[in-house]
């Protein structure tokens, strides 16, 4: 699965400006966020749909991201694991 190209970015536009507005995570490249200096989500473009690999405890786990409650339980799930 391919890492996501402009198009797909630019289609979560309003999900990355919501991200981008966490304190502590940190925008390196464009749809690849860091916390704390580590690799802690990025996003993917597949013939399925648009996926986001978020970095639960010392693993990454891969949601779906193609609706607004899909944004909205991962912005929850990054915010969780931002406590």
């Amino acid at each position: 699965m391919k890492h996501a190209g402009s198009a797909t970015l630019d289609s979560l536009e309003e999900l990355l400006t919501s991200l981008q507005s966490i304190i502590g995570l940190r925008e390196r490249s464009r749809g690849v966020f860091y916390f704390r200096s580590k690799p802690f989500l990025h996003f993917h473009d597949d013939p399925t749909g648009l996926f986001a690999d978020l970095k639960i405890g010392s693993d990454f786990q891969r949601m779906s991201v193609n609706s607004k409650p899909e944004h909205a339980l991962l912005i929850k799930l990054v915010q969780q694991q931002l406590l």
